[in-house]
């Protein structure tokens, strides 16, 4: 391996993230398509009437493909970087901003929430319940707790889910028990491809959770068996974890 090699992926791994957007490698990996469309699914069940909260919202951009009423949305966030992000982009155009200490801390509101949204962050099921009016759906795409195992596995051998218990079965049952009705419940394993080992060194620096070892310098050698791999068979591949539930609060 050259030395510009190993310089370019501690630029890559330099780079860091603002919001919740992989646009940085564009052209450089490819998801395969979800059986499901989380926004679609959203707007199944939204009105525009209804009063919306989007938790963990990260920097918005999911959240601006609902185009919801922004004096009936709310969103959460708990990280620092993302409130800020928040507070500039959405709290001036009447979007009720709320930091949280925790990803699945709700805001108090006066009145409860015709539908909660939630993507990629945590949740407690009994709160969600508390803070919905009767008839009202919470809508959640999780990451499951295999994602990327292969790779994260090979990056570091010692590596175990981070959260072994978000998985289907588990966070179904946690909303049926809270008095919800399951609506909708599908899981998938798409295949993530990766054509450049820079690209596999910037995502495993922005997941960290995934990747708790991770850096340039520690996983040289895998970096270098990756490069061989990828001059030979053009990429690398592994496959991400994911559910989606639509749940209902019954009216009584």
């Amino acid at each position: 391996m050259s030395h510009a090699n190993q310089k370019s992926w501690e630029k890559e791994a330099a780079v860091g993230m603002q919001g919740w957007d992989f646009q940085h490698l564009a052209g450089r990996w490819s998801n395969a398509t979800l059986p499901w469309d989380y926004t679609a699914t959203v707007l199944q069940y939204l009105k525009t009437t209804d009063r919306l909260l989007d938790m963990s919202t990260g920097g918005g951009e999911l959240l601006q493909s609902f185009h919801h009423p922004n004096q009936l949305t709310t969103v959460t966030e708990s990280w620092l970087p993302n409130i800020q992000l928040l507070q500039k982009k959405l709290a001036s155009t009447g979007v009720h901003v709320f930091s949280t200490v925790h990803e699945a801390d709700l805001p108090k509101m006066k009145h409860p929430f015709n539908v909660i949204t939630n993507s990629h962050g945590t949740f407690e099921a009994q709160s969600l319940f508390q803070a919905l009016t009767p008839g009202g759906y919470f809508i959640t795409e999780q990451v499951g707790a295999t994602n990327n195992f292969s790779l994260s596995r090979y990056l570091s051998p010692a590596y175990t889910p981070a959260y072994p218990d978000n998985t289907l079965l588990v966070a179904q049952t946690a909303l049926q028990n809270a008095g919800f009705h399951i609506l909708t419940a599908q899981q998938a394993y798409p295949e993530l491809k990766f054509f450049d080992v820079g690209a596999i060194v910037y995502y495993a620096t922005v997941i960290p959770w995934e990747f708790p070892d991770f850096s340039v310098t520690h996983c040289l050698e895998q970096l270098e068996t990756l490069q061989d791999l990828i001059q030979s068979q053009g990429y690398i591949a592994t496959n991400e974890d994911r559910f989606l539930i639509v749940a209902k609060k019954l009216d009584h």
